[in-house]
């Protein structure tokens, strides 16, 4: 978003800022673990979300190519950017208040963990993935850019499949609910029809 009017980026940077203030504020109460996934499989998720922030986020990169705009700027393409960036950040927001002290950054099973289907926990199986994966296409619209439109896949990607490890999880801490969840409410888009991943 180099190119576009400063007030502009300032927004969409003010508006991630704010998340990331609440999701680490709420972040400090949470229950304890009782079984995590391996180092690596962090690792997996986390390094390619780094990568894809970078690409969309950082001012300036050394490769053109990236640099190339996929579209003009246009206030069209900041308004639509700016109203999926809101819808998906308060998606996102409106699922960890229901997961309450269940949440955690990476992949766990927790003390006394409950399966949560309320909230937007009735309508999708990972809505925080949800909410994220429409805020940063909303970012990479706003953006209009290769790099924007790169990083956008890498972690759509790396949070696929960091659902993927989440679901073996949660099949396993909850033995035919969870299998029976995952036949009535989709995985990330609401009121589609639901598909099951596949058992680990």
């Amino acid at each position: 978003m180099h190119h576009a009017p400063a007030i502009y980026r300032d927004v969409i940077g003010l508006l991630w800022l704010a998340w990331a203030v609440y999701w680490l504020i709420s972040s400090v109460r949470i229950k304890a673990a009782v079984r995590r996934e391996s180092l690596a499989s962090r690792l997996a998720h986390v390094i390619p979300l780094l990568v894809g922030a970078v690409l969309i986020g950082a001012r300036e990169l050394p490769w053109l190519p990236l640099t190339l705009r996929l579209w003009p700027h246009s206030l069209t393409a900041y308004w639509i950017g700016l109203a999926l960036l809101v819808a998906g950040l308060a998606f996102a927001c409106w699922a960890r208040v229901h997961l309450g002290r269940n949440w955690s950054g990476s992949v766990t099973v927790k003390e006394g963990h409950e399966l949560i289907r309320s909230g937007p926990y009735a309508y999708v199986r990972h809505p925080i993935y949800t909410g994220l994966i429409t805020a940063v296409l909303g970012t990479a619209i706003v953006s209009g850019t290769v790099r924007a439109a790169l990083g956008l896949v890498i972690i759509a990607l790396s949070l696929l499949g960091k659902l993927r490890t989440e679901e073996g999880f949660m099949r396993e801490t909850f033995p035919g609910e969870y299998q029976r969840y995952s036949a009535e409410v989709p995985v990330l888009i609401p009121f589609t029809k639901p598909r099951q991943s596949a058992p680990h």
